[in-house]
């Protein structure tokens, strides 16, 4: 991980008590937690980006366990999703690094994962949004889940930076009506029902 030097940490959690009906019986709270990082692949081209995969899950790991924290425990954490930025020094391949490192690190930390992780990259410059998709972690039907949690860096990613992201979240969308597979009916076997 030495390569991609962290700079800072952001994690941000949100508690979703209404929007417009009834308050919440429980509450839903979605999170994202993202690391502004060096990228060692800034301002040139590298055929063989593999290498980074590996070098990223420890961060992986480590945002997926300070995430978890921050949500309150593993318990009842049932969406999950992940993004880059890329600063405008490097190319969007930098952030599809991600795919494969932030999804190890939240299935090796969640457990049983069997739905595909939702995912966004872009490159942009300072205080570029990243709108992150949730699904849910075992049925990618389950309408409720499907939601997004937006990040923002007022200072990043820099041009040789990178933001790297992973979300996650206790509960749908708090008002959700818009039918389908409901949590109570997914068999989590083949990641789709």
């Amino acid at each position: 991980m030495s390569e991609f030097r962290i700079r800072k940490i952001v994690t941000q959690v949100e508690e979703i008590l209404h929007e417009g009906g009834p308050l919440a019986a429980i509450p839903p709270v979605r999170g994202a937690i993202y690391a502004i990082c060096a990228n060692p692949y800034a301002g040139r081209y590298e055929a063989d980006l593999q290498p980074a995969v590996e070098a990223l899950k420890p961060l992986a790991l480590l945002l997926t366990d300070r995430l978890v924290a921050a949500l309150g425990g593993r318990e009842g954490i049932d969406a999950y999703g992940k993004g880059a930025i890329v600063g405008e020094a490097g190319e969007s391949e930098h952030g599809a690094l991600w795919h494969v490192a932030g999804g190890y690190g939240m299935r090796d930390r969640l457990g049983e994962c069997r739905a595909i992780v939702p995912s966004a990259m872009k490159v942009g410059g300072l205080g570029a949004t990243l709108d992150i998709p949730l699904g849910h972690l075992n049925a990618a039907y389950v309408r409720s889940r499907f939601d997004v949690i937006s990040v923002r860096c007022e200072d990043g990613p820099r041009a040789g930076e990178v933001l790297f992201a992973l979300a996650m979240a206790r509960g749908g969308r708090v008002h959700s009506r818009s039918g389908g597979l409901e949590v109570d009916q997914v068999k989590g076997l083949d990641g789709l029902r």
